[in-house]
Formats: C-alpha cells, structure tokens, sequence
C-alpha cells in the first residue's frame, strides 16, 4: 500500500508554491505578495510574534487583524477547545445549545456594559452587524413600525464585508460600486474626525456640529422610517479616531428621542483593547444592541455575536411567528464557546485590561514623540488602539495622494524591519496585543520612527 502523505510535512519550496497557485489572500493582489510569499506564511506564534516560513520573526503591532488580544501560542485555549470537541463540537443552531455556550451568554450578560443580556451567537464581525441590523429592522416590524427600515452609519467606518454590513460601510479603501446597489435606505453622516472635520469646524466651538448633523439626517428623513444608528465608539478605519467626550452621549440622546435603535459597534473595540472590557464604558454609553466578535475568542476559534437589551429580546418572544428570522450554521458553536471562555478567563486572570490602560497610556505619549516630525500630522489612541496620521504637508495638513503608495511602501518599510502592520490610508495603525511590554512598544516605536524618516528622505520631506 502507498505510504499517505501528510500535506503539513511538504518542503518550504512546495508551500510557496502551493500559496501562490491555490490560496486566495483577502483583500490583497497576488502579484504584489508573489515576491515576497516567504513572509506571508506564517508558521509559528508566542506572546506578540510570529514567525514566518522562512525562520524570520516579526513582532505584529496589529494583533493579526485586530484580535490577538491574549497573544499567540496559548495551549489552555486549544486545550479548551479540544476537550469541548472530544465531548459535543456542534448542535444545530435552531432549537439547540451547548453548556459552554449558555455559561458563555451568561458571562456576557455579566461583563457588557447596562442591561445587554441577550445574545445572538455568529461566526464573526461582518455575521455581527449583519444579525443586529435585521434584529433592529425586526423589532420594529414587531412593535407595529414596519416603515421603519433605514440605517444611519458614519462615513468611513467600516462595518463588515457581508452585503448589509458593507451597505451601511463607508471606508475610504471600499470599492463598495461594485456591488451596487447596496442595501436601501443606509445613509452616512460625517464622523467626529477633529482632525479632519467634514465642516471645516474646531472642537469646541464647533458645539458638536457632526452629532447635531445626524439628528438634522434623522428628521429630514422622516424619524419614522429610521430603524437604527450604528457607530463604532473609536472608529478604527477612520483612522483611529477617538470621539470627543459629549458625542456618544448625544448619540444615545437622538437614538432615545426619536425612537431609533443604537448599535454600538465594539467588534474591534471590546475585550479590553481600549483600557476598558468595552469601549463604551469609556462614556457611560449603554447601546441597545453591541456588536461583538475579534477579541472574544483572540482568533483561536472564529466566532462573534450581537447582545440586545431584555427589552429589545422580549418582543421576539411568545408566538412562533415572532421569532427572529435569521439563521447561521455556526452560531454559538460548542468549541468555540470553550475558547471564548477560556480567553476571558486570561483576560481577567493576568489584567489584560488594565495592561492595555497602562501600557497603551505609554504607547501613546512614545509615539508622541514622533509628533515634531515633518511627515507627523497627529497622534491619537486610547489603550492599545493607537494612530500616526502622516502627512505630505503639516502646515496645511495635505494628505499623500494615492500615486505615492504610502500604504504600501510603508507597511513594507516597517516589515524589512521586522515589523507586521497594515497602514491604511494615511494612517499607522496600533493594535498589538493586550500583552505587550514596555520594551516591545520601544521596539514598536523605532521601527516606526525608522520607516518614517526613510519614506521622508525618498519623499523629498524635510
């Protein structure tokens, strides 16, 4: 008999190979990696590195994408996960749970902020927002407002990839035209951006004239017809933009004066990224419905969920007929459920939160250093969520135009020096890991400040 191959044991040479003719990266030119594919494998993680193909490590200021809240290499979470397979890995999701999954709703009922209680279970962050806006549109069905269908979200925040949450999307980086035409009756209000304000206006004088802008939206529209407001509380595609203090608390105010759902969009921001479990607890801000996904499992295991107050559940219950219609295969998954509980389980038991508080506070006032350079337009951030807006001007605060590749040539500048990050726009972004020391954010910094005065010489900036 033919002795089997096991596909994990192909030489280096074979997986490149193999990578190039057959993987389908996300979001990324194949030309652009075949290059370079010996980077883009990825073999080995421990706390805040990765180690690729080829034997380079690399420290990743993103935590994967956003989510490696606990770090890499965690064997209680696998081992949590593979005991949970070896007794149930999954039940239908109609009908049916898990024990892990309801202790798992019962500690989400317990740590999100308010009332939220109720927890519909989803495989990740798109899955998220798309159950809360049919959640949202349902409800109001339900409660005798069938009118009401529209969905006001911010321009340049980003939602998911799922066709309602890439409607109600608006990245600068989204070639949403594409797919149109998009979901009906999503609008986009401008964001709390004081660096950039749409109007031309300064905080504080400007009395929060973008959070006013979106109650002028709500009653030109006709308040009857709008189902909900979505809105990350520090918007990551924006460009790491932390609000100013009285504008969540608005938000919550227009949503509550007019009937209107608030979705709190905290698949980034939550498990303790910010210096807070959520970001919201920042303002006081309790959402009606809160997205959740990335650091609640810290990516062992996909999963992700939306969690609704009581009273917003209630009206789903009784008659069959009420019940929510929305399916997915995979929600609330045995396994992952064991992940997720073992994560927030490492979270509380090292102080993840409050090593993002205090760890992230230094992060900040280190790249504020950078601030006195030509390229530095501004520095923003809260916990480990943190941003270095570059500049082609300071003065007049000119952006780089598409044709210099900043986002590119940056993020491999800071690669070659043994750095994984994804600039978006004009915007160095950083998301490491909640277990990051000290000495990794020095690290973290010089690489930056490296890359930037290297892209500067080219560029011709003084």
């Amino acid at each position: 008999m033919q002795e089997q191959k096991n596909p994990l044991s192909m030489q280096t040479v074979d997986v490149k190979q193999e990578a190039l003719e057959h993987v389908w990266m996300h979001a990324t030119p194949m030309q652009e990696v075949a290059p370079e594919i010996g980077s883009r494998i990825i073999v080995e993680g421990k706390g805040c590195r990765v180690t690729d193909i080829e034997g380079r490590t690399y420290i990743d200021a993103l935590a994967g994408l956003w989510l490696v809240n606990i770090g890499y290499g965690r064997r209680e979470v696998a081992e949590a996960a593979a005991r949970q397979m070896e007794r149930i890995h999954y039940v239908s999701s109609a009908g049916y749970t898990t024990v892990p999954t309801t202790v798992l709703a019962n500690k989400l009922a317990e740590i999100t902020p308010g009332s939220l209680a109720r927890t519909f279970f989803v495989s990740g962050g798109s899955e998220a927002v798309e159950s809360a806006i049919k959640i949202a549109k349902q409800y109001h069905y339900l409660q005798g407002f069938p009118r009401r269908y529209k969905v006001i979200s911010r321009r340049y925040s980003y939602h998911g990839a799922t066709f309602g949450a890439m409607s109600v999307s608006a990245a600068r980086y989204m070639k949403k035209s594409i797919f149109e035409p998009l979901m009906p009756g999503t609008m986009h209000v401008p964001p709390p951006y004081c660096y950039r304000c749409d109007y031309g206006m300064t905080y504080p004088s400007c009395e929060l004239y973008c959070a006013r802008a979106i109650e002028q939206t709500v009653r030109f529209e006709d308040p009857e017809t709008v189902a909900a407001i979505i809105a990350e509380p520090i918007s990551a595609s924006c460009g790491i933009v932390v609000p100013p203090p009285e504008y969540l608390g608005m938000l919550r105010q227009i949503c509550d004066r007019y009937g209107i759902l608030l979705i709190a969009d905290e698949v980034i921001n939550g498990f303790g990224r910010t210096g807070k479990m959520f970001a919201c607890e920042h303002w006081n801000l309790e959402p009606d419905i809160m997205t959740v996904a990335k650091g609640l499992t810290s990516g062992y295991v996909p999963m992700g969920a939306a969690i609704v107050k009581p009273e917003i559940a209630d009206v789903f219950m009784g008659e069959r007929k009420r019940a929510i219609q929305h399916l997915l295969t995979f929600g609330g998954h045995a396994a992952a459920a064991a992940a997720a509980l073992e994560n927030l389980a490492i979270i509380e038991r090292e102080n993840l939160v409050e090593n993002s508080a205090q760890v992230g506070a230094y992060l900040l006032d280190q790249l504020r250093q950078l601030s006195d350079h030509p390229m530095v337009g501004d520095v923003r951030g809260l916990g480990l969520l943190c941003g270095v807006e570059l500049v082609k001007d300071k003065k007049t605060r000119e952006p780089f135009a598409e044709a210099d590749e900043l986002p590119k040539r940056m993020t491999e500048k800071l690669r070659d020096r043994g750095m994984i990050c994804r600039v978006a726009g004009n915007v160095i972004p950083f998301s490491p890991p909640l277990v990051v020391t000290r000495s990794d954010v020095d690290e973290m910094v010089r690489i930056v400040k490296e890359s930037i005065e290297e892209f500067a010489r080219e560029a011709g900036i003084q």
